[in-house]
């Protein structure tokens, strides 16, 4: 029996480190998990433990390849974005991955805008709000004046998806989706790196720009593989939807944060946007993809808790009541209090995506979309637009598979990659 041609990908995130094949008709055919606990860099704030990963990424392809099952003919990898890794001459990298939460020096802030502009000018010509060291561009600016010495030996910065990459085939690249994702890097307007970064030279230390469709043939242990470029987990798991979809539409995703992403609105983004958490992200093709976020999933975990406490029930209860506006037991009322409540929050986040751009459809994956009392809710809220609970198995390593599509696989890429169930705003699913 011939082995099964597959493409290999890392989905890396801040908790979970993932190993995916999958077959050219995009089923998942063997994954692998892991976690590594953090380190702490030199100030004693935790970070990834880099040497882990590094060495993970080694042994798991080691893995794979002897596995006769599967023929892997590419390498690609989706990682968090926010911070760099530094790597010298040779390749060897010179400092922690420090972590986007650490607190960023209040002198050094005042410098940066007082030299480069406030901050709804930065935040306006980068479509990035101000977010510190979510920034990861800061991250840089704080590395060159708190660490001149080590900022000089510094060859490249990669952010982690193209570190990642690094480790297989060899080259140092930037890709758009992580230089494009609130890094304060790059001017929206003139298509480039933000002056800030030349000025500081910075943009010197920032490997050259490849397309995220882009591969580069490698050979590891006598044998070849076509490895992508990286992409920001974010860009990623938009990737399935513009694959499968060509009407305009928004894709709410859901976990912690509700981001309502808009590729079809490619208009600049307004000071009132900024100063409410809307962004750009540049999506695989490069087009930007305006951006709202919500921390709706931590408010809902924090209300039904509150809730649970109160009434002496459980959480768990509330996740999979169905949809009844009607009857209600005392606790189910405070439930759907909180329920309207996050509704009322996200119809305004993600009106500013919509910002009456041509949109026929909402898509809502992650956790809400599992949650009828949420998805009839934002059907009502959204009457001219059709509303879908959309699922898939592993968007982001989906999408990231996809994004090289035409390198390693000779098939059409599937119509039935997303399941969806509509919603209507009657409040009755179809």
């Amino acid at each position: 029996m011939n082995p099964i041609p597959v493409i290999a990908v890392f989905d890396v995130g801040k908790t979970n480190k993932k190993l995916f094949l999958f077959d050219e008709s995009y089923n998942i055919v063997f994954e692998r998990s892991a976690r590594f606990n953090e380190i702490t860099d030199e100030d004693g704030f935790a970070c990834e433990n880099l040497e882990a990963l590094r060495l993970s990424v080694y042994d798991s392809l080691a893995e794979v390849g002897r596995l006769k099952d599967f023929d892997i003919r590419a390498v690609n990898f989706s990682a968090y974005g926010a911070s760099f890794v530094y790597l010298d001459e040779n390749g060897k990298t010179i400092a922690p991955l420090y972590n986007y939460l650490k607190p960023y020096p209040s002198h050094l802030k005042k410098q940066f805008y007082d030299d480069y502009g406030d901050e709804a000018k930065i935040a306006f010509e980068t479509a990035s709000p101000a977010l510190e060291s979510l920034n990861s561009g800061l991250q840089l600016y704080r590395m060159k004046h708190e660490k001149p010495d080590l900022f000089k030996k510094i060859r490249y910065a990669l952010h982690l998806p193209q570190y990642l990459s690094f480790l297989v085939s060899g080259q140092e690249f930037s890709d758009m989706t992580s230089i494009g994702c609130h890094t304060a890097l790059w001017d929206f307007e003139k298509n480039d790196y933000h002056n800030w970064v030349k000025r500081e030279g910075i943009a010197d230390i920032l490997a050259p720009v490849v397309a995220a469709d882009q591969v580069f043939p490698t050979v590891i242990s006598n044998r070849g593989y076509k490895v992508g470029v990286g992409l920001h987990d974010s860009s990623a798991a938009l990737i399935p939807y513009l694959a499968s979809f060509n009407e305009p539409f928004i894709l709410l995703s859901t976990g912690t944060w509700s981001i309502s992403l808009n590729p079809f609105n490619q208009s600049p983004l307004t000071p009132e946007e900024l100063q409410n958490d809307c962004l750009n992200y540049i999506q695989y093709k490069g087009k930007p993809v305006k951006a709202s976020r919500l921390f709706s999933g931590h408010e809902y975990d924090q209300g039904t808790r509150r809730i649970a406490e109160e009434y002496g029930t459980s959480p768990v209860k509330y996740r999979n009541l169905a949809y009844n506006p009607d009857e209600h037991d005392e606790d189910v009322k405070a439930y759907y209090q909180l329920m309207h409540e996050l509704i009322d929050k996200q119809k305004i986040s993600t009106g500013y995506v919509l910002n009456n751009a041509p949109v026929k459809r909402i898509f809502v994956d992650g956790g809400f979309g599992k949650n009828s009392v949420f998805m009839h809710l934002v059907a009502n809220a959204f009457p001219d637009i059709e509303v879908y609970a959309a699922s898939m198995a592993q968007a982001t390593a989906l999408g990231t598979a996809l994004a090289i599509h035409d390198k390693w696989n000779t098939r059409a890429i599937p119509n039935d990659l997303i399941s969806l169930k509509y919603y209507s705003a009657a409040g009755h699913k179809v």
